[in-house]
């Protein structure tokens, strides 16, 4: 009888501290996190996601994710639900009538500003099921948000020897609106800013994550899309920072700078 109670006892005492290790992986996880790393290499910027634990059961996402294999989602803060078995955090997004998001989070170890998973991810469309490549991936505590920061009129330039496929190295304007568009502005010869009038111009900022979309007008345009971390917003000056991967796999490291004018 001894014995018995003495093996109560210990299963009482297993259950009790996986509950446990349950709930401070909870509290843990609590708040924002981007994604920084994967498989051992450093994240572009133009792949990176952040998502938002809300609480234990609803998540905040904005990322860039291809859905498809010919189609990339725009995701501005898409609740998804999220259920934590043990040290798997399983978080599941519906995307379209037919099409839903399945993302695995198994965390190897979590502090409060760094968390490593192995991540898994399952497209369910229209019945059928498409497994994406497994990956190590670590994702970084964020502790600011811009979102509201980034609103007004900001002119600037690039500051580094490389900016990206976009960037021309002169002078531009940019009008961040509450409402989620912007409006590009560029410098003519006489010095006059002129609006870039595009199909439309959308985006947003979750943390220090700045992603950015739009269309130029004309038959045959392509959608356009551009994240870059902001790094800084203090005194009316704002910076940003991105990795960016050249044709032959190279990376490099963009940096901006802007000053308020509006």
């Amino acid at each position: 009888m001894k014995k018995v109670f003495l093996m109560l006892a210990v299963a009482a005492t297993i259950l009790c501290g996986c509950n446990k290790d349950k709930d401070k992986l909870s509290d843990k996880l609590i708040g924002k996190w981007m994604q920084t790393e994967i498989d051992g290499w450093p994240a572009l910027t133009n792949e990176k996601t952040v998502i938002t634990f809300v609480s234990d059961t609803k998540i905040l996402s904005a990322s860039r994710a291809d859905f498809t294999q010919t189609e990339s989602k725009w995701n501005a803060y898409l609740e998804c639900d999220v259920q934590i078995d043990d040290n798997i955090v399983t978080i599941t997004g519906q995307i379209g009538e037919d099409r839903s998001i399945v993302f695995k989070y198994i965390v190897n170890s979590i502090t409060k500003d760094e968390m490593s998973c192995h991540f898994k991810a399952t497209l369910h469309t229209n019945g059928n099921a498409f497994n994406y490549p497994e990956e190590d991936v670590i994702l970084k505590r964020v502790t600011v948000d811009y979102k509201n920061d980034v609103v007004g009129t900001w002119e600037g330039r690039i500051t580094s020897q490389e900016g990206s496929e976009f960037d021309d190295g002169e002078l531009h304007r940019w009008e961040y609106k509450a409402n989620g568009t912007y409006v590009y502005y560029r410098q003519t010869e006489e010095g006059q800013w002129v609006d870039d009038v595009n199909a439309f111009s959308e985006y947003f900022v979750d943390g220090n994550l700045l992603c950015t979309r739009w269309m130029n007008n004309g038959e045959g345009q392509l959608e356009n899309r551009e994240w870059w971390e902001i790094t800084s917003i203090k005194n009316g000056v704002m910076s940003w920072t991105a990795l960016r991967e050249h044709e032959d796999g190279s990376t490099y490291t963009a940096t901006f700078s802007m000053t308020k004018v509006n």
